[in-house]
């Protein structure tokens, strides 16, 4: 080894431990992303916004649809048809239900993603080697925002749903399955009403 390469050597190893900075994915790049996910199983950590953890399993299926069915609880999330119900195993009354594009997660779910429309993303950033970007309907920004962050090559990691009420909710995923089948109705809140 000569000279100059032993002055280069602690400059490499300084170099070396540091990982390459990951650049911010587009926007574009992101809602092409997210339009080819058409049909999706993962397990998920929730953590609510009285700081309990949930865990469970979630099926989407885009656009329009999604399950979430939880752990050791009879509590179950269904988004189909343009509405929500949410199923609280502990409450005997019927479910809560109320239309999906007042939830920030119609963002995830709508027929054709584009984060690209005016006044849709409020936030657009690189931090830790992952994208994150706060998208809101502009048509109804009062229904809150939903903060999406994304890995290098462009995979859908987490969210944070943020409500009217500002209270958050974030969804952590787990090894997502893509493709397959997830039969109607297992989406169904029809069905999940008469359980």
């Amino acid at each position: 080894m000569n000279i100059r390469s032993l002055a280069l050597a602690p400059v490499l190893t300084l170099a070396m431990a540091f990982p390459a900075m990951a650049e911010r994915i587009s926007l574009n790049e992101i809602s092409r992303y997210l339009n080819s996910l058409t049909t999706v199983t993962s397990p998920f950590t929730q953590v609510n916004p009285d700081g309990t953890i949930s865990t469970g399993t979630v099926y989407i299926q885009r656009p329009g649809r999604v399950r979430f069915e939880y752990n050791n609880d009879n509590t179950l999330v269904l988004a189909s048809g343009g509405n929500v119900a949410i199923f609280d195993g502990k409450s005997n009354s019927g479910p809560q239900q109320y239309p999906l594009s007042q939830t920030p997660l119609s963002i995830i779910l709508d027929a054709n993603v584009n984060l690209g429309r005016p006044g849709m993303v409020t936030n657009h950033t690189e931090q830790n080697n992952a994208t994150i970007v706060t998208a809101q309907d502009p048509q109804r920004p009062q229904n809150g925002n939903i903060q999406m962050v994304f890995s290098a090559p462009t995979e859908l990691r987490q969210w944070i749903v943020t409500d009217d009420s500002g209270q958050k909710t974030t969804v952590i995923l787990g090894e997502m399955q893509k493709g397959g089948s997830i039969p109607a109705s297992r989406f169904s809140i029809q069905n999940a009403l008469n359980r």
